[in-house]
């Protein structure tokens, strides 16, 4: 089980991706930074390139700067680049894509929602459903105590657990309801975002960009 999972110390970058209303347009882009008042912007998965505001690349303009993000524009839709933002789509209408970046051991690692509370989630295709630990649970107002008790099996022998659902799981501006989680009281670094919220989806992965695409 994930109790095992080593923390990563991680820099994730911020990233929107914006679906393409016209030739040539980008499909992804992300925030590796910044470089004295110029935004490092990553586009289609190629490697940064400083874009200082008022300037474009690739299809993407820098529209301004700041210590914590960069607002940029692509065929005349605004978005807001944030450093430590996951990845996300947020230009399919209905919130059906999303879109995430490795990072540099492989790992899936972005800020999500649940129940509309913050939460770090891990994307974990071995894990069966979404899992917690009981801290992240109750930080998140989480009322696991009325589900059913479960006993779960961890590299640390069993441990008791709790079946439940989830009102609302959120990643970027995809969100779905009634998602089958388990709280386990082991502690766990990341919430593992598992098959009962994957599998809604159709993955792809190409190098170290993933693409879910909303099933349903």
């Amino acid at each position: 089980m994930p109790t095992r999972l080593r923390l990563c110390l991680v820099a994730v970058s911020a990233g929107l991706a914006l679906g393409a209303s016209g030739a040539a347009l980008a499909q992804s882009v992300a925030l590796g930074g910044m470089l004295g008042g110029k935004a490092l912007l990553m586009v289609d998965g190629k490697p940064p390139k400083s874009v200082a505001p008022g300037e474009t690349y690739m299809g993407v303009k820098v529209v301004s700067v700041s210590s914590e993000e960069a607002v940029v524009d692509i065929a005349g839709k605004r978005g807001h680049l944030r450093m430590g933002d996951s990845p996300v789509s947020v230009g399919e209408r209905g919130g059906k894509k999303i879109m995430l970046t490795a990072d540099s051991q492989g790992h899936f690692i972005g800020a999500g929602k649940i129940n509309g509370q913050a939460m770090q989630y891990l994307v974990d295709t071995g894990a069966t459903v979404v899992s917690m630990g009981v801290s992240d649970a109750e930080r998140m107002g989480v009322n696991y105590k009325n589900g059913q008790q479960i006993r779960m099996s961890t590299a640390n022998g069993q441990v008791p657990g709790w079946s439940i659902r989830l009102a609302s799981v959120r990643v970027g501006d995809v969100e779905l309801t009634e998602v089958e989680a388990v709280v386990t009281s082991a502690s766990m670094p990341y919430i593992l975002l598992g098959n009962s919220f994957l599998t809604r989806f159709q993955m792809t992965r190409t190098n170290d960009q993933l693409v879910l695409e909303r099933r349903y």
